[in-house]
């Protein structure tokens, strides 16, 4: 793996304020660690935990608990019409309190996308990987700010990642239908941007990688790769799981916990991330 360009211009004060989650497809802790090279070169420099749980099948329930804390009853791949979701979701959270929040989803082609779009197996964008689309009580704010990831770019040039963001890639680019190779040869062309980034440079981003779900070959089991400066090789053992990274979202934009992540173990804690 190519040493990501860190560089000494890192801001000293390293206090997270901004989180950045990828989003990759059905596959194990052990299949993303032998199979996606640079993501695990990454968790090795930085940190990864080994004892981190999706809590559902199929992927709609898990990317539901990641943004509101809880399942509200979903348990499948149906659209928004089928599962109008009441509350809130991390991202409205991120707004009320005066903080940005944005999704990026790859192969959509309007802002908040309710349907599928593109041609299976190739650049196919499917609404239940996107998860602020559910919540109708944030419509407006999700046509405002669940973009196209097109421009996730202009938001890493210019510094403007939000506070709460996420990457939804496409079903390639997710390693659902190619290979865990292609999933990490996409990521690592964001990574190599967003390590040239402003947002990177100052300290304040943490970019997580994670996986809706596994297999079901590993009980569930997947990679979760956390990279900010304050880590350094750090190997965690803790066990986390979604709703971990619910609260940490919600740590980083000063949030109450929702629902079960206000019990689940902390990401921000275990991780030793700094935050302001």
């Amino acid at each position: 793996m190519s040493s990501p360009s860190t560089g000494s211009r890192v801001s000293s004060r390293r206090v997270v304020t901004k989180l950045l989650v990828f989003i990759e497809e059905n596959h194990s802790l052990d299949q993303m660690r032998t199979q996606m090279p640079y993501a695990f070169g990454l968790a090795k420099r930085y940190g990864y935990a080994t004892d981190y749980f999706a809590l559902s099948h199929p992927s709609l329930p898990n990317y539901v608990q990641i943004a509101g804390g809880q399942t509200q009853g979903v348990v499948d791949d149906s659209d928004p019409s089928t599962y109008p979701l009441s509350g809130h979701s991390v991202f409205g959270q991120a707004i009320a309190r005066g903080r940005t929040a944005g999704v990026f989803a790859d192969g959509m082609t309007q802002p908040c996308a309710p349907q599928d779009e593109g041609t299976e197996g190739q650049d196919e964008y499917v609404v239940h990987h996107n998860p602020w689309v559910y919540f109708r009580a944030e419509h407006a704010d999700c046509v405002r700010y669940d973009l196209p990831v097109a421009a996730l770019d202009a938001a890493i040039s210019t510094g403007r990642l939000p506070n709460a963001g996420m990457v939804v890639p496409n079903q390639c680019h997710n390693a659902h239908d190619c290979s865990l190779a292609q999933a990490d040869a996409w990521f690592a062309g964001y990574m190599r941007k967003i390590f040239a980034g402003p947002d990177w440079r100052s300290g304040h981003l943490a970019v997580v990688l994670t996986a809706d779900e596994d297999d079901h070959s590993q009980d569930n089991k997947i990679l979760t790769v956390v990279v900010h400066p304050s880590q350094h090789a750090h190997v965690v053992h803790v066990r986390l799981d979604h709703y971990s990274l619910t609260r940490l979202y919600e740590d980083v934009v000063h949030a109450p916990h929702l629902f079960h992540a206000a019990g689940a173990a902390s990401m921000s804690r275990a991780f030793g991330l700094p935050l302001g």
